[in-house]
């Protein structure tokens, strides 16, 4: 079953690009989580969508929000990655797409990893879901719009 909107977002603990361990449960009830899973480090698609979140993530900070890129990459191709094109939020490593089945993101031609972002609230709620393997910059604009949105109806 893949994870839906209104769903309580799956936890997980996977490795990370700065060699910690990241849990999904040390973001709840303090931030927000947009989660972003893409093909491969260092290619065309996934380098352009990775510098969309890495040019706004300043208001992802400002809406309370944390992003969590995930691929099943290993940490030093993520330490690799980030380093060259100077990515501030973290980078996971999904060895297996053990994650990656567990949300259900789905593949493209039956051999592609999918691009899909998920946005989740501080409760750990699924607030929305973007699937789009082509077009990289909207899964930021849809993440912030969504997180604006979370942020309208707390206020």
């Amino acid at each position: 079953m893949a994870v839906q909107v209104g769903d309580k977002a799956p936890d997980f603990s996977l490795p990370a690009h700065t060699g910690e361990t990241v849990s999904f449960s040390d973001f709840i009830g303090k931030k927000s989580v947009v989660l972003y899973f893409y093909p491969k480090d260092d290619t065309p698609g996934c380098t352009k969508e990775s510098c969309a979140f890495r040019d706004r993530y300043e208001q992802f900070q400002q809406a309370g929000a944390e992003v969590l890129g995930v691929s099943s990459d290993s940490v030093e191709s993520h330490q690799n990655f980030s380093a060259k094109y100077n990515l501030p939020f973290t980078l996971l490593s999904d060895r297996g797409q053990k994650l990656r089945k567990l949300y259900g993101v789905p593949s493209t031609l039956a051999i592609l990893p999918g691009r899909v972002t998920y946005v989740i609230d501080k409760q750990g709620i699924v607030r929305h879901i973007f699937n789009s393997m082509m077009n990289f910059n909207a899964h930021v604009e849809e993440s912030l719009k969504t997180l604006g949105e979370i942020e309208s109806a707390t206020v």
